[in-house]
């Protein structure tokens, strides 16, 4: 009896050993493959080069904020072409294109706040908030976009407040000398009003998606309810819905907004994408098929904001692998990104470029989900093409085509808010934001919240509800954690789909 007990308590060892022996020789096994041209130009990345794209990335931001702070301060935007300020088009109150968002409110400065933060600069932090309490005024007769202000002003605002506010002061001593004798800026309010007009307003978008496919329209007639577009897609007038469903979960932890961003998601993967069938039946381009058809489910026209960075927060690293290797193939087509491009002519069909963030971006947050070096290369390869084609007189300008690459005299607030800031972070590996990176969210106007549960607390309510304090995880492999070995030591998707990529858009070397 003693013997039979030795004996199984030595097979059941012997079974533990095989078992880690194997792991460990399929581990290894990924490093016996050989490497071919793509795996050894984006296998690594120096540290000296790490070093300095990051200094490259700091100077960037400080060219474009100086320049501002220079010509166009107290003024919403710069001209980088004449050197001078850009407020409200007031001979014109029609040009939405301006008056949209710019309200005579410092805007890029006060878009600016959290970046000087997340660069370490505590004494420009404290100077800009100076600068915003005695210049700022909101006390004047324009007419703006609600979504606008409230992603790019009021979110600024509360970011740089919290930041101000947060005891352990994780970016230097962010607070001047006599802020706290600003009441109403020293506290966060704990009316339920704002929340509950946003929550309200939700519902009722979520309740008026069609009944047949569970999608959104773009356009809606408020006074009736009705959709005036019926469009329904994942680019601009939609893209921020989506994303702030599952934000606002994160932040808040209410369990309807994460079942609202789930059924959401479930739809757009049901009704908006097209398979190797349709891409060959339908006069389109097959396109990486074996990429757990993933290149291939994408609209046909493809617009500025991509999804990925919304995969990647939601785990589906696959599919967001995938997908930015495309949008990073159009980069490279054309040295940046159009706001538009047509899948079925594999053209722009919308030519221009304003600066925008969202492919920097989903490459940091991959690159933070992956620690894969291509995504330094690619990194890399954006802030060139900033310098390259972008860098001005006194800052940085849209690109007006990205055909001809003629600029237009223009540096959105967005640009040092949120492009220059996610270039930064990519590259600045110590920096506090990145190795606590689950105690933040980053808005569509990429301004930093912190995740903390007194955020959760609904302090108005008679009875203090603190709201579901974990994420839910969906069903599926959806996770950070299903990363595999290979998408780090290796390029995170295989040579030939790129090869593919770059052969289907007629790029010479990838």
């Amino acid at each position: 009896m003693l013997f039979r007990d030795i004996k199984s308590k030595h097979f059941f060892v012997f079974l533990i050993v095989t078992y880690v022996v194997s792991a460990i020789h399929g581990a290894l096994n990924i490093f016996k493959r050989p490497l071919d041209s793509l795996d050894i130009k984006y296998g690594s990345f120096p540290e000296d080069l790490r070093l300095q794209m990051l200094a490259e990335a700091k100077k960037m931001f400080y060219f474009g904020y100086d320049s501002y702070m220079a010509y166009a301060f107290p003024m919403d935007e710069l001209n980088p072409l004449l050197c001078c300020g850009r407020g409200p088009d007031y001979e014109n109150p029609a040009n939405v294109n301006i008056n949209d968002i710019l309200g005579d409110y410092c805007l890029t400065l006060v878009d600016s706040l959290d970046t000087l933060a997340v660069l370490g600069n505590a004494t420009e932090f404290q100077n800009a908030v100076t600068n915003v309490i005695q210049t700022v005024s909101f006390d004047k007769d324009n007419v703006v976009q609600v979504f606008e202000v409230n992603i790019r002003v009021l979110g600024a605002l509360i970011s740089a407040h919290v930041l101000m506010m947060d005891p352990e002061q994780p970016f230097g001593n962010l607070r001047p000398s006599w802020y706290d004798e600003f009441g109403l800026l020293s506290r966060l309010l704990g009316d339920p009003v704002y929340e509950g007009y946003a929550r309200r307003a939700n519902k009722v978008l979520w309740n008026l998606r069609a009944k047949s496919t569970g999608l959104l329209g773009n356009v809606i007639d408020v006074e009736s309810g009705r959709w005036i577009g019926r469009l329904s897609g994942l680019g601009a007038g939609l893209d921020s819905f989506f994303e702030y469903l599952l934000k606002s979960y994160i932040m808040f932890g209410e369990s309807e907004d994460y079942r609202m961003f789930e059924e959401a998601y479930r739809v757009i993967k049901q009704y908006m994408r097209r398979g190797v069938y349709h891409l060959k039946n339908k006069g389109g381009k097959r396109l990486i098929p074996e990429c757990q058809y993933h290149i291939c489910n994408i609209q046909l026209i493809l617009d500025r904001h991509p999804v990925h960075y919304v995969q990647v927060l939601h785990g589906d690293i696959e599919e967001a692998i995938c997908t930015h290797a495309l949008y990073y193939s159009i980069w490279k087509q054309y040295g940046v990104l159009p706001e538009r491009w047509n899948w079925q002519r594999l053209s722009a069909d919308v030519t221009f470029y304003p600066l925008r963030p969202e492919l920097v971006e989903s490459t940091y947050l991959l690159y933070q989900a992956t620690k894969n070096p291509f995504y330094l290369h690619v990194g890399m390869d954006i802030l060139q093409s900033l310098n390259n084609f972008t860098r001005a007189e006194c800052g940085y300008a849209t690109v007006h085509s990205v055909l001809d690459k003629s600029l237009e005299d223009r540096m959105e607030s967005f640009f040092l808010s949120e492009t220059c800031k996610y270039l930064y972070l990519l590259f600045d590996k110590d920096n506090y934001v990145n190795k606590h990176f689950s105690k933040y969210v980053f808005s569509t106007e990429g301004h930093l919240f912190p995740v903390d549960t007194q955020f959760r607390s609904k302090v108005w309510e008679e009875k203090t509800v603190v709201a579901d304090p974990g994420l839910v995880q969906s069903s599926g492999n959806l996770s950070c954690d299903a990363v595999d070995a290979e998408r780090t030591y290796f390029l995170p998707i295989k040579s030939h789909y790129l090869l593919q990529i770059s052969e289907t858009l007629g790029l010479e070397n990838y």
